[in-house]
């Protein structure tokens, strides 16, 4: 019986930890308050990563415009098993996804006439409503 007992624990043990590791890294990721290009995100439960800019129109700060103008992003929602699945945001727009409505709520830095904003410098916030 303590032949079983000390094979027992060592067996448990291997299948406790990939567990743990799952949820350390699950946990170490950043909230969807202050995400840069090609960062993953955990927002209110779903895992997502902005990839690329698709457009920027915003109308500068220091100007005056006639249209606001409008930011779209190329995203990929990272999903539980591991698929990537892309999808397309606009600024203040909800979009379907999995069981809810994800939004992107802002995009930082401002535009300004005669700067050009690099793309490592932009800085996201998302908000998905919904799920369980």
């Amino acid at each position: 019986m303590q032949n079983i007992t000390r094979l027992a624990i060592p067996i448990l043990a291997v299948f406790a930890l990939p567990a743990c590791a799952t949820m350390a890294q699950q946990t170490s990721l950043p909230d969807g308050s202050n995400v840069a290009l090609g960062q993953r995100a955990m927002v209110d439960g779903p895992i997502v990563e902005p990839v690329k800019i698709l457009e920027d129109s915003r109308c500068p700060m220091n100007a005056r415009c006639i249209w606001a103008g409008r930011v779209r992003l190329q995203m990929v929602w990272i999903r539980g098993n591991g698929e990537r699945q892309p999808f397309e945001v606009t600024l203040g727009e909800p979009v379907q996804l999995a069981d809810g409505q994800f939004t992107l709520e802002s995009v930082r830095p401002e535009k300004m006439t005669g700067d050009a904003t690099k793309s490592a410098d932009y800085r996201f916030s998302f908000r998905f409503a919904g799920g369980l």
